[in-house]
């Protein structure tokens, strides 16, 4: 006999279930705006604009509740009040969208007019905007960044008069587990600047110039899965990054299990508009570069064979870099790991213009250029020299169109030491501190060649290049 589902599960999958309904929505709208030709900056085009961002939001704030479960038991009251009235706002425009009876216009016409009289002259894209910006402060609240409590408060009033305009009854309180929940009022201040923060939550935390790849492949998971729910995920766990594909079909969310320390992958796909989830520790799979993809493979018991366990497929270059050095310098560190290949620990699929040994922040790595195949792109990879972990990622960076600029290497006094301007460092690792490095007269990256002769050859090559393209 099945147990029903908790509080939790519910309304975890009724966030699944409005996202998949706002993209619906969003769709319909988009094909209606077209019809109508209605300009990119109109109120259609941007209550479209809105109900998608809603749509987003909630699949990821879904996604991260699963694993900051700690946080989870303090959203629960906020989405039980959100959810219905979002998902009424959404059957209204459906209810209008459906009126064949009237012309596309007038449907319209008809939709923003009456909906926007219900709620004191509230525009659709404003009303939706409310529901982004709830959403996106319970999100962050999961991820435990600062959020205010007085906007959440602000924001919560502004929804409870929506869903007493609309006649939507009384939230009830949410229960967890049997135990009925505080709401994030009730919280005690947490000083969330203070918490340790580990190194795989910067990687993918800003934006940076990307090259894009061609991309024609869809990304896949293959599992095994199971539904929402099934997996019990230790308490105070921790989300380390979050990546989506083909349009949030397809999302990973990387995190660090409290229990053993040690990183998990879990991955979410949707089939027949429900989602399914499928879970794998790091030190489970291998990892390969295929083009624009990235394949993991697991190890399957039943068969007593390796098989492909996914296939993430990249827009831009930097992207598949970065994941697979993230993936691979995890798995390297990881405790339970039993083995890490050289094969597994070079990306594959680019050429190696430069090595040389350095010093660098009192550790002895060691550095290469590369050049991708596809794309041409190039970059500077530090990775452990020897050891247990050699060949292990320490850290990367992209060379980005400032290399073409004079001044953006150039070497110190000692000429063993070379300056390079304008550099940003995705760092693999918790002990390498970078500002150690940042040693120019207006803190140019420093990089310690080991003899005079390294640091000529390594200015040579980017001379070079530059007048290669010059040309």
């Amino acid at each position: 006999m099945d147990m029903p589902e908790t509080d939790d599960v519910i309304l975890l999958k009724g966030c699944y279930l409005e996202a998949y309904r706002s993209d619906d929505i969003a769709l319909k709208l988009e094909g209606l705006r077209i019809a109508l030709n209605e300009p990119s900056n109109s109120y259609l085009a941007d209550t479209v604009k809105e109900i998608a961002s809603v749509a987003r939001r909630l699949r990821e704030l879904a996604d991260i509740a699963q694993v900051n479960r700690d946080c989870l038991i303090y959203v629960l009251d906020p989405l039980n009040i959100v959810l219905p009235c979002l998902s009424k706002s959404l059957r209204d425009i459906k209810a209008y969208y459906d009126r064949c009876s009237l012309s596309k216009e007038n449907r319209w016409r008809n939709m923003y007019h009456c909906m926007k009289d219900e709620v004191n002259g509230l525009s659709l894209p404003d009303r939706f905007k409310i529901y982004y910006e709830y959403a996106t402060l319970l999100r962050n609240f999961l991820r435990r960044t600062p959020s205010s409590k007085y906007k959440i408060k602000s924001l919560e009033r502004r929804i409870l008069r929506l869903r007493e305009a609309r006649g939507i009854v009384q939230a009830r309180r949410v229960y967890f587990k049997q135990v009925r929940l505080f709401s994030i009022q009730d919280i005690p201040h947490i000083d969330w600047t203070r918490l340790i923060t580990h190194w795989a939550e910067h990687i993918f935390s800003s934006p940076w110039p990307r090259t894009p790849m061609k991309n024609t492949a869809q990304t896949i998971s293959l599992g095994p899965h199971h539904e929402l729910g099934h997996y019990d995920i230790p308490m105070y766990s921790k989300v380390l990054l979050r990546q989506s594909f083909d349009g949030d079909k397809v999302s990973l969310t990387v995190f660090l299990n409290s229990q053993d320390d040690c990183a998990y992958l879990l991955l979410r796909m949707f089939k027949d508009e429900k989602p399914w989830f499928s879970l794998r520790g790091v030190h489970e799979l291998c990892i390969k570069r295929c083009g624009d993809s990235l394949r993991f493979r697991r190890w399957s018991m039943n068969a007593n064979n390796s098989k492909i366990w996914a296939k993430l497929c990249f827009n831009a270059w930097e992207d598949i870099v970065l994941m697979y050095c993230t993936f691979v310098s995890l798995k390297a560190r990881n405790l339970r790991t039993l083995q890490c290949g050289p094969k597994e620990l070079a990306l594959g699929k680019e050429k190696e213009l430069f090595q040389s040994d350095i010093f660098d922040d009192s550790f002895h790595h060691s550095l290469i250029v590369y050049q991708d195949d596809a794309t041409g792109g190039l970059r500077l990879h530090a990775a452990v020299l020897d050891g247990e972990l050699r060949q292990c990622p320490v850290w990367t960076a992209f060379v980005t169109e400032q290399a073409r600029c004079t001044n953006w290497i150039r070497r110190s006094a000692s000429r063993r030491k070379v300056w390079l301007s304008d550099i940003r460092l995705f760092v693999f690792c918790k002990n390498y501190r970078e500002h150690n490095q940042r040693k120019g007269p207006t803190g140019e990256f420093q990089i310690n060649f080991v003899s005079d002769r390294e640091a000529e050859r390594f200015e040579n090559l980017f001379y070079e290049l530059r007048t290669l393209r010059l040309k």
